[in-house]
């Protein structure tokens, strides 16, 4: 005889909402050892930090944590990941909008800097950590090489909209820009201060300068500051 069909439904859905629930706490696990890992990152240095110590933090059991990740060098990559991923979050956001790409350049940097990234021992930590193992350089070098290229297509896009000046090639201002925001970053790390978003805006002011058209930087060279100068 067969089953009612709402029965099969039922159950299906049933398995569907025990599903959902199991993704979330397993989300919310990964979070967790995640923010504990960093949080003891900046606390007691990378290389002092054992899994014991997240996991302890994180309150779940050690076997739980290589649930998640197959070490505490990984946590890095993930955090790698996780900033990558806010960049083609971005960039997909500006080819849908009208935004301009100086206004875009102007504002990535303080997205890019939110909690926990905005934290000077975090950042100082990372910096340190990124450079510690072979695992962990390796895939920054891999990450980075990712980065590039999406700072390439941003670079790239404003060439074709005629805001970024077409005599240099795309790829070369990527890099430029990529370190400009590394290099403020890591210097504001030390001070560890308020003035991050001060740093940043001073260095792409500078930045913009060279990136923008050439009759655009002619004319914003052309100042009573810059007349005095000359």
């Amino acid at each position: 005889m067969a089953k009612p069909a709402n029965s099969q439904v039922s159950r299906e859905s049933g398995k569907a909402g025990k599903s959902s629930r199991r993704d979330r706490r397993s989300a919310e696990t990964r979070k967790t050892l995640f923010r504990s890992a960093l949080e003891l990152f900046a606390r007691k240095g990378f290389a002092n930090t054992t899994v014991e110590d997240i996991t302890e933090a994180a309150d779940v059991g050690k076997g739980t944590f290589f649930n998640y990740f197959p070490s505490k060098d990984h946590i890095l990559l993930a955090f790698g990941e996780m900033q990558l991923s806010k960049l083609e979050a971005a960039i997909a956001e500006a080819r849908s909008s009208n935004t301009s790409v100086e206004d875009f350049l102007r504002a990535l940097p303080e997205r890019m800097t939110q909690e926990p990234t905005r934290n000077p021992d975090i950042v100082r930590t990372l910096l340190q950590a990124y450079l510690s193992t072979s695992v962990v350089r390796e895939g920054m070098v891999d990450l980075q090489r990712r980065v590039h290229a999406l700072h390439t297509q941003i670079m790239q896009m404003g060439q074709e909209r005629g805001e970024i000046r077409t005599d240099m090639a795309a790829t070369e201002m990527a890099s430029v820009f990529r370190q400009t925001i590394f290099g403020t970053l890591l210097i504001w790390s030390l001070y560890g201060d308020a003035t991050l978003n001060q740093r940043m805006n001073a260095a792409l002011d500078v930045l913009w300068s060279g990136l923008a058209p050439r009759e655009k930087a002619a004319v914003m060279g052309d100042t009573p500051s810059a007349k005095a100068e000359s």
